[in-house]
């Protein structure tokens, strides 16, 4: 999904707040998992999403997408940032090839961000949450993981070894 629908739903989700600050969502790939900026909070999970080499236009699912997410409120100013970062795979076919962004559904991102609301909501206003989490959506993946060819791996930050749904920090 393009940035826009990231920025809309995002939008559409401070709604739920119900706090008269602003919050913008903008996309920064230098932010470092585990790495956050004195004042700032890290959330990150996994979720399912597709990736497509920009070479040779292979497409492939993986369950394991790291998204990390560094949020900080200015109380004063009454206002907020989110920085995202989408870890990136890379096509296992062919070589000299960036590593491609992965590409979320509709359902996905809209469950990613709720969850999103709930970390700012913990973690810059002290409230509460139902504990209730929505899955996201998977789609079977044929394949296994290839750390050689995943961004989060290569970082350290791969939820591979790990059980369940999502990591958070």
């Amino acid at each position: 999904m393009a940035s826009q629908d990231w920025i809309d739903i995002f939008q559409e989700k401070v709604m739920e707040l119900n706090e008269e600050d602003d919050w913008q969502i903008e996309f920064d790939d230098s932010i470092k998992p585990n790495g956050t900026e004195p004042g700032w909070q890290q959330y990150s999970t996994k979720t399912f999403a597709w990736f497509q080499c920009s070479k040779c236009k292979r497409k492939w699912p993986s369950s394991r997408v790291m998204v990390v997410f560094h949020m900080k409120l200015w109380k004063r100013q009454r206002k907020g940032v989110v920085k995202v970062r989408q870890l990136c795979q890379d096509c296992k076919r062919c070589t000299a090839v960036p590593m491609e962004k992965p590409t979320f559904s509709a359902d996905n991102l809209e469950i990613l961000l709720e969850r999103l609301i709930e970390k700012i909501r913990l973690k810059c206003y002290h409230g509460r949450t139902d504990g209730v989490k929505k899955p996201f959506r998977m789609d079977p993946v044929r394949s296994p993981h290839e750390p050689t060819h995943c961004e989060a791996c290569l970082l350290g930050v791969c939820t591979k070894n790990e059980p369940g749904q999502a990591n958070t920090f």
